[in-house]
């Protein structure tokens, strides 16, 4: 048990110090999602008896992060939103 929450901690830990690095904070919020999400979706597969459960539930749990931060994207329209960001940081020239 004590290796299943060790597995279930690494990728907090890394995402936490990439916060802490890039953007100087931390949020105990999103330390927090991602275990809780994978422990959710470990007890969904246990159930299941499903073989290799661990990794399987940290691997679901990073695809249902990108659906969700895709469409949550998509509903905030968040490409229009930065266009002229993008415009300025990658030299882009948009034809109307």
């Amino acid at each position: 048990m004590f290796f299943v929450l060790l597995y279930f901690l690494i990728t907090p830990t890394l995402g936490s110090i990439k916060n802490i690095i890039k953007y100087k904070q931390f949020d105990y919020k999103l330390f927090l999602r991602t275990p809780i999400i994978t422990f959710i979706i470990y007890n969904i597969m246990y159930s299941f008896q499903m073989d290799n459960i661990i990794f399987l539930s940290i691997i679901f749990e990073r695809w249902s992060m990108f659906i969700y931060k895709i469409i949550m994207a998509y509903i905030n329209d968040d490409y229009n939103k930065k266009k002229e960001k993008y415009k300025i940081k990658y030299n882009l020239k948009y034809e109307d």
